[in-house]
């Protein structure tokens, strides 16, 4: 790999993983049906780039991780899946937190309530920031490994907006206003992955840990949100091609493992 300042790496790959998925929105602006329409085929794709990243990326650097702080003394014994579950649990909650104190506007009896407009600002900008800081610690640990997990953000990222801006716009908020503040949220991406760098060696014997959360942050994300799309989808032949998409994702994030590692290693 190119030998930049890991900053310059940090910074463009947090930009990558939350402004530039705001593309998916800006194409909602301009032409909503058809962004509507094959927006689930990016999800399914997304859920596979997630799963793939998990599995074949932060697990197994979450383990080097921990045996070598182990090893250098630093630290006793980190149990890599016990904190991946409590990152999965977490993430649950914080989304239950969301919902619960949002105001409810209810139609009919059973209809499900969308959020209010700042819910869905407050909810988008912890996520990005959540995400900013993934990117931060897994590019202190290697810059292969900062590469495919923010790639695995930009991909779950690109249909979340367009779910984000889709809800906005049918709540009334005008079009360049929805741009403006998606634009301000996504930043927070950029300043947790400032954070994470600014911590620096303070954090490596975090670092298994963050992983880890990490992980289980991209499984309940792929498993709550992007999945069940595909089991919702009852159209002829579009839950293969979903299906297809999934596997597809995995594959990929397997294949820029492959090359990320022969041309720069780990």
């Amino acid at each position: 790999m190119p030998q930049l300042p890991i900053l310059v790496y940090i910074l463009f790959f947090a930009l990558v993983g939350s402004v530039f998925s705001l593309i998916g929105g800006v194409f909602l602006l301009t032409a909503e049906k058809q962004t509507l329409k094959y927006s689930h085929f990016l999800a399914a794709f997304a859920a596979g780039t997630l799963l793939g990243t998990v599995f074949f990326d932060l697990f197994p650097e979450a383990i080097e991780e921990g045996e070598h702080i182990v090893e250098e003394g630093l630290a006793g014994e980190i149990n890599v899946f016990l904190w991946t579950l409590l990152g999965i649990l977490g993430f649950f909650l914080l989304e239950r937190f969301v919902h619960w104190f949002h105001h409810h506007q209810h139609a009919y009896k059973d209809e499900v309530a969308k959020p209010t407009i700042p819910l869905i600002i407050l909810g988008d900008s912890v996520h990005n920031f959540i995400d900013g800081v993934a990117i931060g610690a897994t590019f202190l640990v290697s810059i292969p490994l900062g590469i495919i997990t923010a790639l695995a953000v930009a991909t779950h990222e690109i249909p979340q907006e367009i779910g984000d801006f889709g809800i906005l716009l049918h709540k009334g908020m005008k079009r360049k206003k929805v741009l403006i503040v998606n634009f301000v949220s996504a930043l927070t991406a950029v300043f947790g992955a400032l954070i994470a760098f600014g911590l620096g060696e303070r954090i490596e014997t975090s670092l298994p840990i963050l992983l880890a959360i990490t992980a289980g942050f991209f499984i309940y994300i792929a498993a709550s949100d992007l999945i069940p799309e595909i089991h919702h989808e009852n159209r002829k032949g579009f839950a293969v091609i979903e299906t297809s998409l999934l596997f597809l994702g995995v594959v990929v994030v397997w294949v820029f493992i492959t090359l990320l590692e022969g041309v720069g290693g780990h």
